[in-house]
């Protein structure tokens, strides 16, 4: 699964990350000095401190930003092409009935704490996937066809499929591959390890609790040896990674030379990156490509009676101003969302409409579904389960800005008699309350996926402790949908199975659904050289130098020639 993470890096995953929502970026302390010369870290933020960085169990993309620097798969994609790339697999075949993958290793290939990296490793990094002792429930969607991870010799693993899955091949390919030593014994379950160990091209150097995680180069990565894709990609000595969720102050830190690179939001973009510095010491980028855009979302718990009506699920949508949201806060930047994923993808349903914003039609939905103000206190009541209820709830959300949407949601929902309090929580603490499902509707978004597989949000399966389907989402139809798309192994056929599926859940209203950008904004200083402002799959800053490395580089060429 693809991840366009904040910093525009493309890992493959092996399921879809949370990310903040409407933009990420909290204040840090440490100042990284980036602006003079290239001796300091290249300097980047993910808005929000990572509530784990262990690979196997991690959820949220902020961790995921992290790992896609230290941890590696056995292929990953080409940022241009989307065509698959050697990495810890150095070959690879599938049978001709499409069941069997077999990867070979490559030789050398060592941990960052100096152990070599073995096949077992390999097999371990499946195994635990569905290893009960081991909490996998958002993973396991996407290898349940997979039978079996077999060590064929020293160099050689075979992956054997149960069940065709239009993905079995794709989610082998981007499996993670973790040390066995260090994250856990298949007897005995995890190892409480705060370590992030992996055979990647940066090494964790020091994490500063509530500031920043600085990584350095890994010397011995297989990488530098190479002259294939690799041999231009991750060429900054250290890397200090902040966790700014105020995207006000991020950008003032991009300005200042503390930050090198930062993602944008539409308001950033045109509002906070003016000035005389801008187009001299830091720029701003406004790119269009193929990566995934994400797609923001307000989650009602659905297991709380409030939001088990759709009535009233559709009362709630129409009283979302998008349009005005989108004009007030995202200069029509971006795209009203129609459904679960983002609907530039192919496999969104290209006829289904965004929900419009009628607050009249919410107060008739909200009487057509019992709803009435008996006391004329100005909040709508309703006897359930014998006893008197207000229409009364908390939006929890992690991302600073996502506090002007629900302010204004908040304003014309108390229009209509419905009284919404909105409460920012510090992001660890917000991802707790999730996992415990300890929540009545959340702000949030998901990242995006170039061919989507609905499974692990949108199945009763995923509704799991620790599942991704944490609103608690149940419809048996879109159960069978999803069941039969992913076993279609004819591209056209599974395209129009995919609509079908994004069509029944929009429909639905799980969700409401909000935005998709239609480009990608970021910034940088004046010290990072770039080739090109986006790749066709992300922004390509893997290939990203400082300009005294490039000089250099280009010195010691002419020198030798």
């Amino acid at each position: 699964m693809l991840h366009r993470s904040l910093s525009g890096k493309l890992a493959v995953l092996s399921a879809l990350v949370i990310v903040l929502g409407l933009s990420s970026c909290t204040q840090s302390k440490t100042g990284d000095s980036a602006s003079s010369t290239g001796s300091s870290p290249y300097a980047v933020n993910i808005g929000a401190e990572p509530s784990t960085l262990n690979p196997i169990t991690s959820t949220d993309a902020v961790a995921s930003d992290v790992q896609s620097y230290v941890m590696e798969s056995l292929l990953t994609r080409n940022v241009d092409t989307y065509a698959w790339e050697p990495m810890l697999a150095e070959k690879w075949e599938t049978s001709k009935d499409g069941r069997e993958f077999t990867f070979v290793l490559r030789e050398g290939v060592k941990w960052h704490d100096g152990k070599p990296m073995t096949v077992e490793d390999v097999k371990f990094s499946f195994d635990v996937i569905f290893n009960p002792k081991f909490p996998t429930a958002h993973l396991r969607p996407y290898y349940e066809q997979i039978e079996k991870a077999e060590v064929v010799d020293a160099k050689t693993i075979k992956f054997k499929a149960k069940d065709s899955y239009f993905k079995n091949f794709d989610v082998v390919a981007g499996l993670t591959v973790v040390p066995q030593h260090v994250y856990g014994d298949p007897e005995k379950g995890p190892k409480i390890s705060k370590e992030l160990v992996g055979t990647g091209p940066y090494k964790l150097a020091q994490y500063e609790r509530g500031k920043r995680i600085l990584l350095e180069q890994n010397a011995d990565w297989w990488g530098r040896k190479t002259t294939t894709y690799f041999k231009d990609l991750f060429l900054f000595p250290k890397v200090s990674i902040r966790f700014v969720n105020e995207e006000a102050i991020a950008v003032e830190m991009l300005k200042k030379g503390d930050l090198d690179h930062l993602g944008f939001s539409p308001q950033s973009y045109v509002e906070r990156a003016v000035g005389n510095e801008w187009g001299k010491k830091v720029f701003k980028v406004q790119a269009e490509n193929r990566a995934p855009k994400n797609t923001s979302f307000i989650g009602w718990n659905l297991r709380n009676p409030l939001f088990q009506d759709r009535k009233v699920r559709l009362a709630l949508y129409n009283i979302v101003n998008r349009d005005l949201m989108i004009e007030k806060f995202r200069f029509g930047l971006s795209l009203p969302a129609t459904g679960p994923w983002y609907r530039q993808n192919d496999s969104a349903d290209p006829t289904q409409q965004s929900v419009k914003f009628e607050p009249a039609k919410a107060a008739e939905l909200m009487k057509a579904a019992g709803w009435s103000d008996t006391d004329k206190d100005g909040i709508l009541d309703k006897v359930i389960a014998g006893q008197k209820t207000a229409f009364k709830f908390a939006i929890l959300f992690a991302n600073p800005d996502s506090q002007k949407y629900l302010t204004l949601f908040k304003e014309d929902a108390r229009k209509v008699g419905i009284e919404i309090e909105v409460k920012q929580l510090e992001w660890n603490s917000f991802t707790k309350l999730l996992d415990e499902r300890k929540f009545e509707a959340v702000m949030l978004a998901w990242t995006g996926s170039v061919e989507p597989d609905p499974k692990q949000i949108w199945h009763s399966a995923s509704d799991t402790p620790s599942g991704s389907n944490f609103i608690g989402y149940r419809n048996p139809k879109v159960d069978g949908l999803i069941d039969r798309a992913r076993t279609e192994m004819n591209a056209q056929k599974r395209l129009t199975m995919m609509r079908e599926v994004y069509r029944e859940i929009a429909q639905d209203l799980p969700y409401a659904f909000l935005f998709n950008d239609r480009f990608t904004h970021y910034g940088h200083t004046a010290r990072i050289h770039r080739e090109k402002d986006t790749y066709s799959y992300g922004v390509g800053t893997d290939f990203w130098r400082f300009k005294e490395a490039r000089d250099t580089a280009s010195t010691a060429s002419q020198v030798s020639n």
